[in-house]
C-alpha cells in the first residue's frame, strides 16, 4: 500500500514546538478524466519543511503530504487528459494560485505552497499523487531524478528574485542583457536558493560574488562559477567584498539576499545608485533597517516570494537550454526511512548542507502505465 509523509500534531507553542513526522498509509488514488497519477521517485526539503515542523509557517495541515519539489513519471492519465505525458517524466509546480501577473498572485488568498498546506492537498511526500496536467512540466532530460526533484521552488524563488525583481526582466524576455557583465552578491551561499541563482547568474555571464561562513562553501562556489567570496563572520567583510570587485566596475549592481539583518548598512556603499536590494527571506529575523543613506543612493529594496507559473515555465527552460545542474547536498533513501529523514531535517537545522537534501522514493520505471 502507498506511503504519504506527513507531521503529526503535538502540543507545543510556535517556535518551541517540533512536530515529529508521521508515515501514513493511504489508497492509491484514481485519476479524475481530466487528471494524471504521477508515480514518484524522488522528492527534496525546503527550509518551509523545518519551519512547517516548528509551526512557524502559516496555514500548515497535518493531513496532507509534506514536500513541495517533487519529480515522477506519469503513469496513468484520464480519458479526458493528454495522452502524449503518458510515461513521460516530469517536476511538479511547487505552488498555487499565481497564473501570470508579475506585481504578485492575482489573489492572494489562493496562492500557497504545496506540500503540508491547508489550502491544497498536494504534497511530494508520498508514493503517487494525482495533478492537473497544468501543473506539470516536463522534467529537463540532462538531470538525474535527484537533481530534478532539487530544483522547482529554489529555481522559482531564485529566478524571479534575481531576472524579473533584481534585473526587472518581464516573462519570455532574455535577462542575458540585463545581467551579462554586471556584478551581483549572493547571500549565504550553500542553501538551495542561493545556489540557484549563482548558477543562473553565472550562465547568464554575470560577475556573482557569494557570502558564507563557511570557508569550505565559498571555495565549492568558486568551482561552480562564482568571481569572489567573503566570509561574513569578518567584521569587515563588506571592505573586504570591494576590494575583490574589478577596477573596471569597482561597484555592485544588484544583491539578492534570503538573510535580512544588516544588509542594507553593509551593502549601501557597494552598491551604484540606483541599485537593486532584493529579498527572498530573512533568515536573520523578521525585521531589517532601511537607511536614509540608501534612500540619499536612491538604492531599491524589493521583495520577492516564490514565482507565478509563467514564470516558472521560464525558470525551467532555461535550466534545459543551458544544462544547469542543481547541487545536491545529500540523499536518503525510502519514504519510510524516518530516521534517516529527520537527519536531513538536522543539516537544515544545522546548516551543513551545500545544496538540497532529497529521498529517494521509487526506481523509475517502476509503476503501471496505462491510459
Amino acid at each position: 500500500m502507498p506511503y504519504s509523509l506527513t507531521v503529526q500534531k503535538v502540543d507545543g507553542k510556535p517556535g518551541q514546538v517540533y512536530y515529529p513526522l508521521k508515515l501514513n498509509q493511504v489508497p492509491k488514488p484514481t485519476p479524475g478524466p481530466k487528471e494524471v497519477l504521477v508515480r514518484l521517485h524522488a522528492a527534496a526539503l525546503n527550509h518551509r519543511d523545518f519551519f512547517i515542523r516548528q509551526h512557524l509557517y502559516p496555514g500548515i495541515s497535518f493531513g496532507h503530504p509534506l514536500l513541495s519539489d517533487g519529480v515522477g513519471t506519469v503513469v496513468e492519465v484520464g480519458p479526458e487528459a493528454p495522452p502524449s505525458l503518458l510515461g513521460k517524466r516530469v517536476v511538479l509546480t511547487p505552488s498555487r494560485g499565481w497564473a501570470s501577473d508579475p506585481a504578485g498572485p492575482e489573489d492572494i488568498s489562493r496562492f500557497s505552497v504545496i506540500g503540508g498546506a491547508a489550502l491544497y492537498p498536494v504534497g511530494a511526500g508520498q508514493d503517487y499523487v494525482v495533478l492537473d496536467p497544468e501543473e506539470l512540466e516536463l522534467a529537463p532530460p540532462h538531470l538525474t531524478t535527484h537533481e530534478a526533484a532539487a530544483f522547482p521552488l529554489v529555481g522559482l524563488t531564485g529566478w524571479r528574485a534575481l531576472v524579473t525583481k533584481a534585473l526587472g526582466v518581464p516573462v519570455g524576455k532574455d535577462p542575458a542583457p540585463a545581467a551579462r557583465g554586471r556584478n551581483i552578491l549572493v547571500t549565504g551561499i550553500g542553501g538551495g536558493v542561493a545556489l540557484a541563482v549563482l548558477q543562473f547568474g553565472v550562465a547568464l555571464g554575470a560577475n556573482v560574488y557569494v557570502t558564507s561562513g563557511d570557508p569550505a562553501k565559498l571555495e565549492r562556489a568558486k568551482q561552480l562559477g562564482a568571481a569572489g567570496g567573503v566570509s561574513y563572520r569578518e567584521a569587515a567583510w563588506d571592505k573586504q567584498l570591494a576590494a575583490q570587485l574589478p577596477s573596471s566596475r569597482p561597484y555592485l549592481d544588484f544583491v539578492v539576499d534570503g538573510a535580512g539583518g544588516d544588509i542594507v548598512s553593509r551593502t549601501v556603499k557597494l552598491l551604484r545608485p540606483g541599485g537593486v536590494i532584493s529579498v527572498y527571506g530573512m533568515t536573520v529575523g523578521p525585521k531589517m533597517d532601511w537607511t536614509m543613506q540608501a534612500v540619499l543612493r536612491n538604492v531599491e529594496l524589493r521583495g520577492s516570494t516564490m514565482g507565478s507559473r509563467d514564470e516558472f515555465r521560464d525558470m525551467v527552460e532555461f535550466v534545459r537550454r543551458h544544462q544547469i545542474r542543481p547541487v545536491v547536498s545529500r540523499v536518503v533513501k525510502g519514504l519510510d526511512n524516518i530516521e534517516a529523514i529527520d537527519g536531513l531535517f538536522e543539516d537544515i537545522r544545522n546548516g551543513s548542507q551545500f545544496g538540497k537534501l532529497v529521498i529517494d522514493i521509487s526506481s523509475e520505471g517502476e509503476g503501471s502505465a496505462k491510459l
